[in-house]
């Protein structure tokens, strides 16, 4: 038998389905979690909490593969995931659909000014006009990340008619700009969208030099991590009208404090990291393709989509 430990918030949709192979050790808290983890062959250790997650992988030293809903792993030891060889699988893609739709909605929602229609609501107030003149067709976005969400972002981008340009790892003849060509054509965007995983490169890649080089009406949309822009020159920037807005489903830290600046800023959109739970296929998704990967791990094939705790990705 090979001892599985589980989240005991994915048992509805897996225990029905696990094969005889398997036994399952479910956990519901912390603690239970800490007691079964060192007999884990298979782990899928999801907590709100990231912490006693990254100490679960510490201490399962029979560990072959940990599987995860998050798409970012920066939170775990992954040093000593890769030193130890561990198979890891990720949640890239199980919420793909819901955040593509969520950036869209973000943007949207600044074009047309929607947050003061519906503050005008509140206060029974007949408008007019509208606060928001902004036409998605015909604009300009910066699209960093082209993996499952960013894909899905310019797919929907492009049906608003936005020219939408990406920025990949590998660059391309197709338009595709390589992480050294973006920063030279930074004026050039109305929109600049993150969806870059977090890594050392990626860290603070958005900083004080970056926001002053982009036009003054240009608009910053993070849906990858806080960590990937220097939040103190995004916040000058957004005082100093240097850039028009940022519109952040992310910040750092999270939850963002009740007395940060940023909280102040009109120009300053906080979705508090909810584009990923727009939704409530999250859960099913995730059993179909952990169901499916228990499979392949049985056979021996190769499990997907494989995270690489080397590159962080």
């Amino acid at each position: 038998m090979t001892i599985a430990v589980l989240s005991a918030l994915i048992r509805p949709a897996l225990e029905p389905h696990l094969p005889d192979w398997v036994e399952p050790h479910w956990f519901a808290s912390t603690e239970q979690l800490l007691e079964l983890v060192p007999e884990a062959e298979i782990g899928w250790f999801d907590l709100y909490d990231h912490a006693p997650m990254a100490e679960g992988v510490r201490r399962a030293e029979k560990l072959k593969w940990f599987n995860s809903i998050y798409a970012g792993l920066d939170f775990l030891p992954l040093d000593l995931l890769a030193q130890s060889g561990v198979t890891v699988t990720n949640g890239v893609g199980i919420n793909a659909i819901t955040i593509a739709e969520y950036t869209v909605m973000m943007m949207l929602t600044y074009a047309k000014g929607y947050r003061d229609v519906v503050r005008a609501q509140d206060r029974r107030e007949w408008l007019l006009d509208s606060p928001g003149k902004i036409e998605l067709a015909g604009s300009k976005a910066l699209l960093l990340g082209y993996g499952a969400i960013g894909k899905l972002i310019e797919t929907r981008l492009k049906a608003f008619d936005v020219d939408v340009t990406v920025v990949r790892r590998s660059g391309g003849a197709d338009g595709t700009l390589g992480p050294d060509e973006w920063r030279a054509r930074l004026g050039e965007f109305d929109w600049f969208i993150l969806a870059v995983p977090a890594t050392p490169e990626t860290d603070g890649m958005i900083g004080g030099q970056e926001l002053a080089a982009m036009k003054d009406t240009a608009v910053l949309v993070n849906i990858a991590r806080g960590t990937v822009v220097d939040q103190t020159a995004l916040v000058t920037a957004l005082q100093d009208k240097t850039i028009a807005a940022a519109l952040l489903d992310v910040t750092d830290p999270e939850p963002l404090p009740a007395d940060h600046v940023l909280w102040t800023l009109e120009n300053a959109h906080i979705t508090m990291h909810l584009s990923g739970r727009a939704q409530d296929q999250m859960f099913a998704r995730s059993a179909q393709r952990f169901l499916e990967n228990l499979d392949r791990y049985h056979r021996g094939e190769p499990v997907e989509p494989r995270f690489d705790p080397a590159r962080g990705y």
